[in-house]
């Protein structure tokens, strides 16, 4: 049986791991703690052989005066945890980082693709990893992620503000763009098989294939029984309109999906149904 800590109580990512792998609780157990306070510290993590850490500060705004707390929790924290895990013989740590450690908000990413974080945020992760990574011998496996976006029941970000305009507008932008995405159920399996095996290394899991967000609103409609007209009619505005929430929505941003196989598949679920999966669910 495999002995699995979460390490930020109440986050999506990581409530969504918990009840993936306790659907087999004869193969896990798995606890969580919560990193808001100190008390943490005071908790043995020896009885573990995995920590999966996912406290962190994401979805709010940036400002000159709340940068600090990105590096105080995303990086700061993370390499005090994985220090603590080192400390009391855990063999494995799984750190969230993010595709934000690139800074690009349009284009492909590959294994040649520079890593310039424009935000606190993608920097505080980039920084967080070389920390963490530093620990890593024969007897401490480290495992980073950088997923690009989540979606599923109950996320947070850009998913819902689509499932908004699906709710409510009649007519869509027609755009043939492609987005690297992953369904948290996908994300769950691959990290369920990155502590099956104690992998370690860099990782970049996504859905076997890249996801137009015009596609997607009009599935989300689709599940809920409405029908929203697809036009091209705005397209010559929203290219002249080269502003960075317009890119974030109807931009191309991937990674070479190449950079995404894994010696067994995680991808339990195909885009078509992980909608339908998600507004059934909501």
């Amino acid at each position: 049986m495999k002995r699995v800590l979460i390490t930020g109580k109440n986050s999506y990512i990581g409530t969504s791991l918990e009840n993936w792998l306790l659907s087999e609780p004869d193969k896990y157990k798995v606890d969580t703690v919560d990193m808001k306070d100190g008390s943490w510290k005071e908790k043995d993590f020896s009885s573990y052989d995995v920590i999966f850490h996912v406290a962190g500060i994401a979805h709010i705004k940036e400002t000159a005066d709340n940068q600090d707390i990105y590096y105080k929790v995303n990086r700061d924290l993370a390499y005090e945890t994985a220090k603590k895990a080192k400390q009391d013989g855990v063999e494995q740590f799984i750190f969230l980082s993010s595709m934000s450690v690139y800074g690009i908000e349009n284009g492909v990413i590959d294994t040649s693709t520079p890593l310039k974080p424009s935000s606190a945020y993608g920097k505080s992760k980039i920084e967080a990893e070389d920390l963490i990574n530093g620990l890593q011998d024969d007897s401490f496996t480290v495992a980073t992620l950088r997923p690009p976006m989540v979606y599923g029941k109950g996320c947070r970000g850009n998913y819902p503000r689509l499932v908004g305009l699906a709710h409510k507008t009649p007519i869509f932008p027609k755009v043939d763009n492609k987005r690297s995405m992953i369904y948290i159920d996908n994300l769950s399996e691959f990290v369920k098989k990155l502590i099956d095996n104690r992998s370690g290394g860099l990782f970049f899991p996504q859905n076997a294939e890249y996801v137009s967000t015009s596609e997607m609103v009009r599935l989300i409609a689709e599940a809920h029984g409405r029908r929203v007209r697809m036009t091209k009619l705005f397209n010559p505005l929203l290219r002249l309109l080269n502003v960075s929430t317009v890119n974030k929505v109807f931009g191309d941003l991937v990674y070479d999906m190449s950079m995404s196989e894994y010696e067994s598949d995680y991808r339990v679920c195909g885009f078509r149904e992980s909608i339908i999966k998600t507004e059934q669910r909501n």
